[in-house]
């Protein structure tokens, strides 16, 4: 799976709110701070910058897959 090197954070955070069930608690400096509580509670911080840096997206990724129990790849298609 070959990561997007042009997403944005904000828009990243955007598609987490819409599709995953996360919604914003908190901005600290230039980063979005999202949290979820399905199935299991996971907080999340995504820096906005534009563009992302592509071991940060990766980790992001990871850890959303996880608390999700979903794969990378079906949230990089709600992109």
């Amino acid at each position: 799976m070959k990561l997007p090197r042009d997403l944005d954070g904000r828009q990243l955070a955007q598609t987490l709110i819409r599709h995953f069930g996360y919604r914003e608690v908190n901005r600290v400096g230039s980063h979005i701070i999202l949290q979820t509580d399905t199935p299991k509670h996971h907080r999340v911080s995504v820096p906005d910058h534009d563009p992302l840096r592509i071991g940060t997206l990766n980790a992001i990724l990871r850890s959303v897959a996880e608390a999700k129990g979903i794969s990378r790849a079906e949230i990089l298609s709600r992109v």
